[in-house]
């Protein structure tokens, strides 16, 4: 028998004291304050400019399918081309010069942008978004690289799961945002409303201390650091797996995500409009699914929160897309919002801490394509599936897609304490 020895101990009360320590040297470091104040203006950027670029173009097109679609693939293109190129400079630049500037030059991008509709053509718009998308490409990996500098390990997944929480209170509150910004004072005020925000985003990140000087090490090809990313991730199996269950996540998520309005319409007979209760549900999930990350993240490794997250998931969507009894697909809504933390946060957390400094930006540039990937190609498969499907189908396809992710996982269990960094073509 094996009894947990801290129970009762006095050692316990040292224990607490201990932690607290931690958490106040956690929210005292000037880094994760930073970064998060950055991600909070940068989060708050990004949606007004989603939501008032989708209903600029939706008004000045009159719905025009075509147009509406092109707002998707300016924002989500950049992703798959420049991702692993962006993790790539971000494992070679200095990542906070790096952050700072692709701030400043999304703001001057808006900015021009802004100027250019006022002359005009207001296609330019199209414009915004892609730049801003390609140059996150390569503030966020130099975002993690920061965070691997100088979080302790122990840390790390606090500091993820944070990161998430607030792209999820702003996935209930951006739509919101950003529609009330467009309809009250226009699209232009929208635009220069997100120009400002990159810049506050910079302004924050100007205050970190300066860069660590990196040896010079021989110059390198840009191509034969993306060839050393590559074969980093294919050597290690652990990162190969988490190739495999980022894009089961993905092309479920992208049979789920055009799917939620038929839901709402056609399995539960209720109006489009209440499409926003059931999205505002699944985001408070997230919510409160980023701050139980949060609680466990010293209790779960980061292993089982995705086993949790995978088999929890399928169920949810397995039981909303067969179940029409309205308050049922609510409370599976929430539970697939919930869920979602434990997915994104353990595999940040597991990039994070088993890459290797230097190449933390080319795994993290190889495995979000992945993820990203699918979801855009079921996104694409998904009109002509439920043509030939019932949307029961559909949502069983995504449930066993979440099924294959936790399979996926589970060898991650195996890897625990095999911590062999295979880095082939080290000179």
């Amino acid at each position: 028998m094996h009894h947990s020895s801290h129970a009762h101990s006095p050692h316990s009360a040292q224990a607490d004291q201990a932690k607290e320590a931690s958490l106040r040297s956690f929210f005292a470091n000037r880094y994760v304050q930073s970064i998060l104040l950055s991600a909070v203006f940068l989060q708050f950027g990004v949606w007004v400019r989603n939501f008032a670029i989708l209903l600029f173009v939706t008004e000045q097109t009159n719905k025009d399918p075509v147009a509406i679609s092109m707002i998707s693939l300016a924002e989500f293109a950049p992703i798959f081309i420049f991702s692993f190129i962006g993790g790539a400079f971000a494992d070679r630049w200095r990542p906070k010069r790096t952050m700072v500037l692709c701030d400043l030059l999304s703001a001057i991008s808006v900015f021009g942008v802004l100027a250019a509709m006022m002359y005009g053509g207001w296609q330019v718009i199209f414009f915004a978004t892609l730049v801003s998308s390609i140059l996150s490409q390569f503030s966020q990996p130099a975002g993690m690289k920061l965070f691997k500098q100088h979080v302790q390990e122990s840390q790390l997944q606090m500091s993820m799961s944070m990161y998430q929480t607030i792209q999820a209170i702003f996935m209930v509150l951006g739509p919101m945002l950003g529609t009330l910004i467009y309809f009250r004072f226009g699209i232009q005020a929208a635009i220069g409303i997100m120009g400002i925000c990159f810049l506050l985003s910079a302004g924050v990140l100007m205050f970190l201390p300066a860069d660590q000087k990196e040896e010079k090490a021989a110059p390198r090809q840009l191509t034969q650091d993306l060839k050393l990313g590559l074969s980093y991730v294919i050597a290690n199996k652990l990162f190969l797996f988490m190739g495999g269950f980022s894009l089961a996540a993905g092309l479920a998520l992208g049979l789920m995500n055009p799917m939620a309005i038929f839901l709402v319409t056609e399995h539960l007979n209720m109006s489009a409009q209440s499409l926003q209760w059931f999205t505002a549900v699944n985001g408070v999930g997230m919510i409160i699914g980023g701050m139980m990350v949060m609680g466990l993240s010293r209790k779960m490794t980061p292993q089982t929160m995705l086993l949790v997250g995978f088999f929890a998931n399928s169920l949810a969507v397995a039981v909303m897309g067969t179940i029409d009894i309205v308050w049922m697909v609510i409370v599976t809504q929430f539970l697939s919002g919930l869920m979602v933390p434990f997915i994104h946060v353990a595999c940040q957390t597991i990039i994070l801490t088993r890459a290797e400094e230097a190449f933390v930006g080319r795994v993290s540039g190889i495995i979000s394509p992945l993820f990203i990937g699918g979801m855009v190609v079921t996104m694409s498969l998904v009109g002509s599936l439920k043509a030939v499907l019932p949307l029961s189908g559909v949502y069983l396809m995504a449930a066993g897609l979440f099924v294959i992710g936790a399979l996926a996982s589970i060898p991650l269990f195996l890897h625990r304490h095999s911590r062999n960094h295979a880095t082939p073509g080290r000179q």
